[in-house]
This record gives structure tokens, C-alpha cells and sequence, in this order.
């Protein structure tokens, strides 16, 4: 089983499974990144405040990501394609019942079906899509889920003015129930991500044949029999400190990454920026977002230098470009910073997938992608309320953008020790796992070649400081 985990094919029908990720990507998160644009017209719907309209947006990425456990545990029992299949049919029961509101239309009953359903539904249908094409590339893999990533980016750069087209010929509510039918569609992706063991795992059966002819056949009849979806979902991943770490940086960057999206269309309006342009600024951050992905994913599958390394990186630029996002007082401005801000973030997303199946290894990868999503929904929970909170107080978008760029900050106060974790291999964080991986390695070649990961009691935290 391990074996056909180790080989896989780096292309071929790879290729179609990352084109059906591109597009679930693009129905799910594009989804989720454009939503600010409802966001006014629920609040004045509704007359009710930031605060308490954020908790809409806060609802919907709590379930994304405290769903992802239970998705990666359901590929691990079944199939990717069918976890895919019931996510798609999720996010169009939450957008369909939310716009025909059966039991009212209220603040409660948007949080359960664009909250609850919506959200189970992203989880259902991005997780297992992610998690699909790490299994079917390897030395690839970087560009590989930069590509399926960047489909959120794709997809936001005409859901922006397609959805405000949609909110003007149809109101809100009709909108939201066109998009739950488009969402229909991540059904038709799920299906065309055919289970690894049938497709391209051939080969290393095909290898057995090189065994003596009394027991070939039945090793290779033993291995088709065993597809890598017979795993057990492993919880014991929170014992080792390298994947407690990287959670740590989950958090903290979830607190942040889902605010700007949020409120960049209300900061827009709150600066006199006209309706028509507005859209536009959606469109400016998801093809920065889309540039970042694809040359971050492309530099990292040269192997110049470690992804790790990029991440700590990527994570201080994009902290400092969005303390300077609040700075713009016109569109021009708004649009640039914009920019620079999608750009880094883009570049973070493109790597970070690919920094945790480093982590942890490939045959944990599922465990440890929902896990890791679980941990993180605190922060994607806490994030948009926490800011929402603060507008209201402070009066001002802008303190929604500090709130997030100060939470990065903290972040990248430890990521900043990057430039001294090449020279003096001392940081916090991703640092420290950074670390922790190079031990790792170094053991792997004094250990059993087999063995994946670090034991937890090998680990000596006390000698990085």
C-alpha cells in the first residue's frame, strides 16, 4: 500500500483530477471570498450591524474547516469522488434554502443554511479536491495544487461583477439561489476524480511480475484488493510537535486571510468609490491572487529552495502589505494595495498545502489535512466576528484591516526570524518546524528508510532554544 502511495504518477489523468480541483475550488472558495458583496445588501435587509452580519461569513468558515475531519475521515472509508458529490449537493441546500427561506427569512436562518449547510458543503467538496491531487503528484506536487488552488482566483475574478449583475437583475436573494445552481456543478467535477488505485496504480503491480510464479499472481491480485482508501484516519497526529506547530500558524493566519475579502467592498463604498467600480476591486485581488499561486507554485517545483522557506516569507509580506491596505484613500490606491496584498497571498496559499504533506508525509496526508482544518477554524471563526466587533466600535473599516494585519503580525513577528533561520537555523513557528523536519531527515538516514515521520519521543524541544 505504501508503495503505490510513494509512486504517484506526477501526470497522465493527474492532470484531469487538478482541472476538477481548479473548478471545485472555484465554486466553493471563490463562493466564500466574494460573499462581501451580499454583505451590505443583507445588513441593510436585515438592519442589523457588522458585528452580527459577520456572523454569517464566521458561521460559514467555522463549518469549512470543522468539517474537514469529518470529510477527509469519509475519503479515507470511501472516495474522494463521492465526498465531492455529497459537498456539492450540500452547498446548493444551503444557498436554495436560504434564498426561499422556508421557515422565514431571518439572521437565525441564514446562519444555518448559508452558515451551517453552505459551509459543510465547501468542506465536502474542497478538502477531499485538495487533498486528491497531492496523492496523484509528487515531485509535481507543488505546482499541482498551486494550479487546482488558484481556481478561487479564477472564479472570483468574474464572480465579482457577475455576482453584482446577478444582485441587480434579481435582488440578493435570487442571486444567491442562481448560485447554489451553478454550485450544482461541483457534482460533475466529483465524478471525473476517479479513485487513484484504479487508474494509475498500475505499475508497481505490474512490477510484481518480476516474482517467482507461485506467488506473483496472488500479490498482485492482494494489491489491486487493497486501495490506499482502506486507511484509518489517524488522531495521534496531535501528538507530534511539528504538525502542532504548522496548526499554530493555521490559526493565526485564519484570523486574518478571511477578513479583507469581507470588507474591502464596504471600505470601498465607505471612501465614495462608486458602485460600478466596486466589483472591480474583487476582480483586482483575484488575478494578483491568481499571479501569486501560479509563480510561487512554479518556483517551488524547481526546488531552489525549500517551501518552508517561502512560506516564512510569503507570510511577512503578506502581513506588512496588508497593514498598508487601510492607507488608501481612493480607488487607484485601493486597487494597487489590493493587489500587492492578493499577490501574497496567493503565493502563501500556493505552498502551504504542500508544506504540510511535507510535514507529515503522504500516508498521513488525508489525517493531518482535516485535522489541520479542524484546529484552524478557530481562527477563520474568530476572525470576521472579532473585526466585525471592532468596526463597530472604532466606526471605520479601516480598524477591520489593522485588526488583521496587526494578527498576521504576530505571526510573522516568529516567520520574520526567516532570514535567521538560514543564517542561525533559530525561529518560532514554522521555524522550529523547520527544524524539526531537517531532524527528521537526518534521522530517517541513521533509521528504518520506512519509517514517515519523527517519533514524538525523539523530539528534543528543548535544544532549539
Amino acid at each position: 500500500m505504501q508503495a503505490r502511495d510513494s509512486n504517484p504518477p506526477d501526470g497522465g489523468y493527474g492532470w484531469v483530477v487538478v482541472v476538477s480541483a481548479f473548478m471545485v475550488t472555484g465554486l466553493t472558495a471563490a463562493v466564500l471570498k466574494t460573499f462581501g458583496l451580499f454583505f451590505v445588501e443583507i445588513q441593510q435587509h436585515f438592519d442589523e450591524l457588522a458585528s452580527t452580519t459577520s456572523w454569517i461569513t464566521s458561521v460559514t468558515i467555522a463549518i469549512f474547516h470543522l468539517g474537514a475531519p469529518v470529510a477527509s475521515s469519509l475519503c479515507v472509508r470511501y472516495t474522494h469522488r463521492a465526498v465531492v458529490i455529497t459537498g456539492g449537493l450540500l452547498a446548493f441546500s444551503g444557498m436554495a434554502g436560504m434564498a426561499l427561506g422556508f421557515l422565514g427569512l431571518n439572521m437565525v436562518w441564514m446562519y444555518a443554511t448559508t452558515g451551517f449547510l453552505q459551509g459543510l458543503g465547501i468542506s465536502f467538496s474542497w478538502t477531499p479536491a485538495i487533498s486528491i491531487v497531492s496523492h496523484y503528484f509528487s515531485k509535481k506536487r507543488a505546482l499541482a495544487n498551486a494550479v487546482a488552488s488558484a481556481g478561487e482566483c479564477a472564479f472570483a475574478f468574474t464572480f465579482g461583477p457577475f455576482f453584482q449583475w446577478l444582485i441587480g437583475q434579481y435582488g440578493w436573494k435570487g442571486a444567491l439561489l442562481i448560485i447554489g445552481g451553478i454550485q450544482l456543478n461541483i457534482c460533475v467535477c466529483g465524478v471525473l476524480m476517479r479513485p487513484l488505485a484504479s487508474s494509475c496504480l498500475l505499475e508497481p503491480s505490474h512490477s510484481e511480475t518480476e516474482t517467482p510464479p507461485g506467488n506473483g499472481a496472488s500479490r498482485i491480485d492482494k494489491e489491486d484488493k487493497s486501495p490506499i482508501t482502506h486507511q484509518t484516519f489517524n488522531w495521534m497526529l496531535v501528538r507530534r510537535p511539528e504538525f502542532v506547530l504548522y496548526a499554530i500558524f493555521g490559526i493565526l493566519a485564519a484570523m486574518s486571510f478571511f477578513v479583507p475579502p469581507l470588507f474591502l467592498v464596504p471600505l470601498s463604498y465607505s471612501l465614495g468609490i462608486d458602485e460600478s467600480w466596486t466589483a472591480s476591486l474583487l476582480s483586482v485581488l483575484a488575478m494578483a491572487d491568481f499571479a501569486g499561486r501560479l509563480l510561487c507554485g512554479w518556483y517551488a517545483s524547481l526546488h531552489v529552495s525549500k517551501t518552508i522557506h517561502l512560506l516564512t516569507m510569503t507570510i511577512t509580506l503578506i502581513s506588512t502589505s496588508l497593514m498598508l491596505l487601510p492607507l488608501a484613500n481612493n480607488y487607484l490606491s485601493l486597487a494597487i494595495f489590493t493587489g500587492f496584498y492578493g499577490f501574497f497571498f496567493g503565493t502563501t496559499v500556493a505552498v502551504h498545502i504542500t508544506v504540510l504533506a511535507d510535514v507529515v508525509g503522504m500516508p498521513d496526508f488525508d489525517s493531518a489535512l482535516g485535522l489541520f482544518m479542524l484546529i484552524r477554524s478557530t481562527g477563520g471563526f474568530v476572525g470576521p466576528a472579532l473585526a466585525g466587533l471592532i468596526v463597530d466600535m472604532a466606526g471605520d473599516y479601516r480598524a477591520g484591516f489593522y485588526m488583521a494585519g496587526a494578527t498576521l503580525e504576530i505571526n510573522s513577528n516568529r516567520e520574520k526570524e526567516e532570514v535567521r533561520l538560514i543564517l542561525n537555523q533559530k525561529s518560532q513557528h514554522l521555524v522550529t518546524l523547520d527544524q524539526l523536519q531537517q531532524r527528521k531527515g537526518r534521522s530517517q538516514t541513521n533509521t528504518k528508510p520506512e519509517k514517515s515521520t519523527l517519533p514524538y519521543h525523539s523530539v528534543h524541544l528543548l535544544k532549539l532554544q
